[in-house]
């Protein structure tokens, strides 16, 4: 059966990949919006856009250039093609960068999801998927994070957007009977990547003779989680939006779930490095003899970084029957391989 998707922040890593997905697995029609900002280099979003239109043999994604705080334009796309689904994984994205420019945040991340809710809730859609945030657990030291877990102290702007919108979403299910997801990812990684990421900046500053940062002296876990298990994961809680149920007052209760979608193996960072040096050299983009011990410092925590995330997948596995599993090695191959491709291409 063929669904009415749109996808914003298409362009961007995970939007890319869930498009993708959709084409290769479904007979949806989809819209994707993005902005294609500056943020970081936007040949990396041309390039996905292009392996977009590859798999698009078919005819069915249509791309939009435009921007969330664009109410007019929402409201006319969601008028014109009357979506099955939603899905907002357009956001600014980047903990560190919040610290410097916390307006591009508000913006995007709370303007432009009240656009997306308002346009939800004047056309109203099946089910409403958005993108929340493992950093909305904060700096919490209960582990693994699990979705019933306080999130009411967030270490970054980015982290207090990200429960915003899990408020608003909340809120609007209620009062409008939008039937809504939010998706907690855990430290997306893979090829096509962002390049603020850690993997990404790591491998550009290596190849460039450079020496890496490893934040806490090294004392960090991260629950490192693949760009595929992401865009299954999204895929499997499109097709199960919450029940629409009445409470005893006679009015709509909210239909609002969250999910954590994370690997639920967090790897320390020390051992992080030494597999994508380990794959860099294998993959002969660094030679054998890499002094990687003088390209490597250990400094304190960074403003608005947590030292652990750790998914309790648990509620995902029961309702999805889903549950990430990529191995971290086989992750950073996938990148490194797709890095030296890229790279060569563009050189």
């Amino acid at each position: 059966m063929s669904r009415k998707v749109f996808v914003t922040g298409a362009a961007g890593f995970i939007g890319a990949f869930l498009v993708k997905r959709l084409l290769e697995t479904t007979n949806d029609e989809i819209v994707g919006l993005d902005n294609l900002n500056s943020y970081y280099d936007p040949n990396i979003k041309k390039a996905r856009l292009d392996m977009l239109d590859d798999a698009d043999t078919s005819g069915r994604f249509t791309f939009v250039k435009g921007d969330l705080c664009d109410a007019e334009l929402l409201e006319n796309l969601f008028a014109e093609h009357q979506f099955d689904i939603a899905v907002n994984l357009a956001a600014q994205a980047g903990v560190r960068y919040s610290i410097e420019n916390p307006r591009a945040y508000i913006d995007s991340n709370l303007i432009g999801f009240f656009n997306i809710l308002e346009a939800c809730r004047n056309h109203p859609v099946k089910h409403l998927v958005y993108a929340s945030s493992s950093s909305v657990y904060g700096g919490n030291e209960k582990v693994p994070f699990a979705e019933d877990d306080r999130v009411d102290s967030p270490v970054s702007l980015y982290a207090a957007t990200k429960k915003s919108n899990e408020l608003m979403a909340h809120a609007y299910s209620k009062l409008y009977s939008i039937p809504s997801t939010g998706l907690r990812f855990f430290t997306v990684y893979g090829p096509m990547g962002r390049p603020d990421m850690a993997y990404f900046d790591f491998t550009n500053r290596l190849l460039r003779g450079e020496t890496i940062k490893i934040f806490n002296m090294g004392d960090c876990k991260r629950d490192f989680t693949y760009v595929d298990d992401i865009a299954e994961g999204v895929i499997r809680v499109m097709d199960n939006p919450p029940e629409k149920q009445t409470g005893d007052d006679g009015l709509p209760l909210a239909s609002h779930r969250v999910y954590n979608i994370g690997n639920s193996n967090p790897e320390n960072l020390l051992d992080f490095v030494d597999t994508l040096q380990r794959v860099l050299v294998e993959e002969e983009l660094l030679p054998t003899d890499f002094d990687f011990e003088n390209h490597r410092e250990l400094v304190p925590m960074q403003p608005g970084d947590v030292p652990v995330t750790y998914a309790d997948t648990s509620a995902l596995e029961r309702d999805m029957g889903f549950k990430p599993s990529t191995a971290l090695e086989y992750g950073l191959r996938e990148f490194v391989q797709w890095y030296k491709a890229y790279y060569r291409k563009e050189h």
